[in-house]
């Protein structure tokens, strides 16, 4: 059978996990990235800028099978978020018109959802980001949905297990949250959205995918429950952590379900916090 090519745009930690879940006697896989960096064995790397129509177009000539969009912004503020997310989108889906791929991913955020008291949210549940990071997210998301093209947006949660993290670093110098009013969490180790995306990339040579998939853990928790179990395993007394509301500003409130996910077949290798979390402490 002859193998399929797939190209990962924007190729860094995430690129490198589902790489290995790819079988490359099906697939020969390239990854761009705009510096030079080791690639694993296997994978073609490809220095470019995914903004620069002239590279893309030579790029995309070579006419991938799957194309998976997880890019990251050079610095954190609206003008490089519309110009890493929204306009490469753009870029992209102008040249693979033409070429017809048969699934394009675009890795998302929850960011878009402004939910704050709680509520349930899943693909269904309105999308009004307030600040920029989500209304750029959702723009480049429909930029794709509405391309024609046959694609799918994956909304990740909070993403852990790359290293020790900011939540781990917060606890350990003794910085909480608010115990009330409730600030829910969502969180999916960094193995599950590698994961989640291959699972996706072979589903859908069955079945249609739906526009939108919420990919997150099975089990939401406070942030404040999540920090004192931080404590805990870590050897500290939750009365170490401070309730200061200052020292712990979130972005929204919302429980995050991953019902249609689970509905697909796919299996958490850490349905909870507790299950990844203890992966990445490790003895104590």
């Amino acid at each position: 059978m002859k193998k399929e090519k797939l190209l990962i745009v924007g190729f860094g930690d995430l690129g490198h996990r589902l790489v290995k879940l790819i079988d490359t006697t099906q697939y020969e896989i390239c990854g761009i990235c705009r510096i030079k960096r080791n690639m694993p064995t296997g994978v073609e790397g490809i220095y470019a800028d995914a903004c620069d129509s002239l590279q893309m177009r030579s790029i995309l000539a070579n006419n991938y099978d799957v194309v998976v969009v997880t890019l990251t912004p050079d610095e954190r503020n609206d003008a490089n978020y519309r110009r890493s997310y929204v306009d490469s989108v753009k870029l992209l889906c102008a040249q693979l018109r033409q070429r017809q791929p048969r699934l394009i991913i675009f890795v998302s955020s929850t960011r878009v959802y402004a939910q704050n008291c709680g509520e349930i949210v899943d693909e269904k549940s309105p999308t009004e980001p307030r600040e920029f990071a989500g209304r750029r997210l959702l723009e480049a998301e429909q930029v794709l949905l509405d391309s024609g093209l046959n694609s799918c947006v994956v909304r990740f949660s909070g993403i852990y297990g790359r290293g020790e993290g900011h939540l781990l670093k917060q606890v350990k110098a003794g910085i909480g949250c608010p115990s009330f009013p409730v600030q829910y969490s969502n969180r999916i180790h960094a193995d599950d959205c590698a994961g989640v995306l291959a699972h996706l990339i072979d589903l859908q040579r069955r079945e249609t995918l739906a526009p939108v998939y919420l990919a997150t853990d099975c089990e939401p928790v406070s942030l404040w429950e999540l920090k004192c179990w931080l404590a805990r395993q870590l050897g500290l007394e939750e009365a170490q952590l401070s309730q200061s509301s200052d020292l712990s500003r979130q972005a929204g409130s919302k429980r995050c379900s991953n019902q249609l996910l689970l509905s697909t077949g796919y299996q958490f290798r850490y349905p909870s916090f507790r299950d990844g979390y203890r992966k990445v402490i490790g003895p104590v």
